[in-house]
């Protein structure tokens, strides 16, 4: 800027015209000339000093005596200077010699360079603001967008919230919309990592509701095999009291007497019976309970294999119409677990191979290792297990056969106490069957005969 503005000094400079019958004066060649608006002439000659500049209007005006010593004292020696015109303003001045004059000094206002400059920090500071208003609405356009799969979280989460979870068959189907839960930035795996949650949350709660069904049915089935026994005692009880009654009023006969001692004794027995039955569910429940818990057994050694020759003869001696087989390798299986308990499962497997199928049915129990389990598998070649109960078999109270004979239909807890003895000792218990062919393997974790020291 500094360089145009000398430039259009030394312009000015080159313009002057020095008649030599004019006046000798600033103002006398500025107004022969032809300058520019603002151009300012200082002359020193024989005759004195004088100086002038052009008016915005185009006109000649002089400078005072003190105007021009005062412009003529700022000069700088070298030739070139800025100074400030009183009631002008500031000018970039030359200082030159001609003929016939000592020096004269031609100059430009400054205004016009403080103009430009001001215009173009005008300019930068509006373009600067403007950048910044442009850039601070691409930030906040581009965190919005980026905090969009945020607020889709937070609105998925409060509509979750608001949902009644504490009771009922609840399902959880809000979720984060897939194209706001990529895992693939950190972002969207908020929104993955909330719809894996409510995922778990969901299938919890349908555990839970399961779980109460199950229960409400459970209470429901032993509060049904309870009732039926304690109906019995309640009417033979009754019975036998007014049998006593009736035998031993006065004027009764002897044959009175009798009848009413034999149906007491009878009443007594049934009594007696229903008692056991109802002792006997009980103790299976609480069993149940205790193995949901973690208690009720007792840790050792068992041979397997043991356990099995053992079930099996008392499953022949017990069923001697169908054919028993037991297929047991030279080397004992040992496992971690309670002794009776294991038998009690075996017995329970057998038994229900032998009420559930007709005479002469094959029988075939087998234990081995196998992937370094206990395997024992209990099979036969019956008609199979009705395909309407097979999912229910480990339930409580399910049966195969919805007699309530103590024969054939049992409690209905008898698997179900398998399958959680079972699982107590960190195995599993299940069935396969197909008309001809039912296989109940349970699989336990096996031990070396002799640990490793």
């Amino acid at each position: 800027m500094r360089t145009n503005l000398d430039a259009q000094v030394t312009s000015a400079s080159s313009r002057i015209l020095f008649l030599p019958n004019s006046s000798r004066t600033a103002a006398s060649v500025l107004d022969n000339g032809r300058q520019e608006v603002g151009t300012l002439l200082v002359m020193q000659s024989y005759d004195g000093r004088s100086g002038a500049y052009i008016d915005q209007s185009g006109g000649v005006v002089a400078l005072t005596d003190t105007e021009t010593s005062s412009l003529v004292g700022s000069v700088d020696p070298g030739g070139w200077g800025t100074v400030s015109v009183a009631g002008l303003g500031e000018y970039r001045v030359k200082l030159q010699g001609a003929t016939g004059y000592l020096y004269y000094i031609v100059g430009m206002p400054t205004s016009e360079l403080s103009s430009t400059v001001a215009q173009i920090l005008t300019t930068v500071t509006l373009l600067t603001l403007g950048g910044l208003l442009v850039l601070a609405a691409v930030i906040a356009i581009v965190i919005r967008r980026s905090l969009k799969p945020l607020r889709s979280v937070a609105d998925t989460a409060a509509r979750v919230a608001a949902q009644p979870l504490d009771s009922g068959d609840v399902t959880i189907s809000e979720r984060v919309p897939a194209s706001e839960a990529d895992a693939s930035d950190e972002i969207g795996r908020v929104g993955a990592a909330l719809n894996t949650l409510l995922d778990h949350v969901d299938t919890s709660l349908a555990a839970r509701q399961r779980n109460e069904e199950r229960m409400r049915a459970f209470v429901a089935d032993a509060s049904h095999e309870l009732r039926t026994p304690l109906a019995a005692i309640r009417g033979y009880s009754e019975l036998s009291l007014k049998a006593l009654s009736l035998g031993g009023g006065e004027g009764a006969t002897t044959a009175q007497i009798e009848a009413g001692a034999q149906h007491s004794q009878h009443g007594l027995e049934r009594i007696q019976a229903a008692s056991l039955r109802m002792t006997t569910l009980v103790e299976d429940l609480l069993l149940l309970a205790r193995l949901d818990e973690g208690k009720e057994l007792v840790y050792g050694a068992v041979d397997l294999t043991r356990v099995a020759v053992d079930s099996v003869a008392d499953a022949q001696a017990a069923g001697p119409d169908h054919e028993w087989i037991i297929e047991v390798g030279e080397e004992p299986v040992i496992v971690a677990g309670d002794g009776a308990r294991l038998h009690q499962v075996m017995a329970n497997l057998l038994a229900n191979a032998r009420v559930h199928t007709p005479e002469g049915t094959r029988v075939t129990t087998t234990v081995r290792i196998e992937d370094g389990d206990a395997v024992v598998r209990v099979a036969d070649d019956g008609p199979g297990i009705d395909p309407a109960v097979a999912d229910e078999l480990f339930e409580r109270f399910a049966r195969a056969d919805s007699s309530r004979a103590r024969q054939t239909g049992g409690t209905g807890l008898g698997l179900s106490i398998a399958k959680a003895i079972a699982t107590a000792h960190d195995g599993t218990l299940s069935v396969e069957s197909e008309p001809g062919a039912t296989v109940f393997e349970m699989r336990l974790p096996a031990r070396p005969e002799t640990p490793a020291c």
